[in-house]
């Protein structure tokens, strides 16, 4: 055993020392061989020492935008976030930043919707959306700096359903104020999500806050012309779905 497990050391000690004495060229085809077999936590070791060793070459640069997405097929969101916002941060006008944009947007999407959460029938409106705050923001710079990006089209896919989750979430807050009384307070954020997620279906819901609000406040004027302004975008609404059942419950 004792043979065995200097044998071993000895292999790996030979390999770091071929590692060591590998050049740019040789340590990004090792991590490139490494990324595409799926060994994403080798090809991490490799792009860190490429960059670590030879900063200034060519291979490093690529190899700062291939550490991005190895860290994100490796599970590793924070240090793909980093990653990207350190590339865009030192590289603001390198014909890539796009790519980094939109890999940051994408390791903070990831968790908004998952199997466990479609299982459990768990509700998202719950959860604070700061990693939802944060893609949606990373997706919106994208598709407003790089319109005709190849990642523009995806990117404004997600951030439909990133819209509506946080005006969901607006809606549980106002939701929670309007059943203790804080009427006022239920009106400012309904009217808030229906104001930066205009066009989202939760802001049918928003709407619906916003009447209950308005008649405990005694504003029927205001109540019944964002009545008109429900049945004008969301005519189904006057229909027995389940926006209505969300909010109707107040009255």
């Amino acid at each position: 055993m004792l043979i065995v497990a200097i044998a071993v050391s000895l292999i790996g000690c030979g390999k770091n020392d071929r590692d060591l004495r590998s050049g740019a060229d040789e340590l990004f085809e090792r991590a490139n061989k490494s990324m595409k077999s799926g060994n994403y936590r080798n090809a991490i070791a490799y792009f860190e020492g490429l960059e670590a060793r030879y900063p200034f070459s060519n291979q490093a640069k690529q190899a700062q935008l291939n550490l991005i997405y190895a860290y994100y097929k490796n599970g590793e969101r924070e240090a793909a976030v980093d990653a990207a916002t350190q590339f865009e941060r030192e590289n603001p006008t390198h014909p890539r930043v796009d790519y980094a944009l939109y890999m940051r947007g994408l390791a903070r999407f990831s968790g908004q919707r998952s199997a466990m959460h479609r299982f459990f029938r768990f509700d998202l409106s719950k959860r604070p959306p700061v990693d939802a705050r944060e893609s949606f923001s990373a997706f919106s710079r994208l598709v407003q700096r790089y319109p005709d990006s190849r990642y523009a089209p995806d990117a404004r896919q997600r951030m439909v359903f990133l819209r509506n989750r946080l005006a969901e979430h607006e809606n549980h807050v106002a939701n929670y104020y309007f059943r203790r009384g804080a009427y006022a307070a239920a009106l400012n954020r309904a009217k808030y999500s229906m104001e930066t997620f205009d066009g989202a279906p939760a802001v049918a819901d928003s709407l619906f806050i916003m009447i209950g609000s308005y008649e405990q406040l005694g504003m029927k004027d205001l109540a019944e012309s964002t009545q008109r302004v429900l049945e004008a975008n969301y005519p189904d609404a006057e229909k027995p779905k389940q926006i209505k059942k969300k909010v109707f419950y107040f009255f």
